[in-house]
C-alpha cells in the first residue's frame, strides 16, 4: 500500500511540473512571432513539415514564457531569466532537431533570436 502511494505521488509532481504547451494560454501574438521566426529558420535547417510544426510550437511555447518575464521583470533579472531560457529551448529543440540542423541552429539563432543587452550608467 505504501508503495502505491509513492507512485500516485510520483505521477502526480511529474504531472504538475510538466509543461504542455496546448495546455498554455493561446496568445495571438505569440503565434504570430512563431510562425515568422520559423519562417527564418526554415531555409537555414530544412526543416521538413512534421519539424515545421514542432519547431513553431516550441519557438510559441517559449516565446508565452519569454513575454511573461518581460512583463514582469526588470534588468539584470529579467536578462539572466531570459538567458537561461534561451538555454532551455535551444536544450528543448534537441527533440525535434537532427544533430547537424541543430548544429545550425545554435550557430544562425544569435542573429534570428537575438538576446537583449544591459547598458551600463556609470
Amino acid at each position: 500500500m505504501k508503495n502505491l502511494f509513492q507512485i500516485l505521488a510520483l505521477f502526480i509532481s511529474l504531472s504538475a511540473f510538466s509543461q504542455d504547451p496546448f495546455l498554455q494560454k493561446s496568445n495571438p501574438e505569440a503565434k504570430k512571432e512563431a510562425i515568422k521566426i520559423t519562417n527564418r529558420y526554415i531555409p537555414e535547417l530544412a526543416l521538413t513539415g512534421e519539424e515545421q510544426l514542432l519547431f513553431q510550437q516550441k519557438v510559441e511555447e517559449f516565446l508565452i514564457r519569454r513575454y511573461k518575464i518581460e512583463a514582469e521583470l526588470s534588468g539584470k533579472e529579467k536578462l539572466d531569466l531570459l538567458y537561461q531560457l534561451q538555454q532551455l529551448e535551444t536544450d528543448d529543440m534537441r527533440d525535434i532537431l537532427t544533430h547537424q540542423q541543430l548544429q545550425v541552429y545554435m550557430k544562425v539563432k544569435p542573429e534570428i533570436q537575438p538576446l537583449e543587452t544591459v547598458k551600463k550608467t556609470e
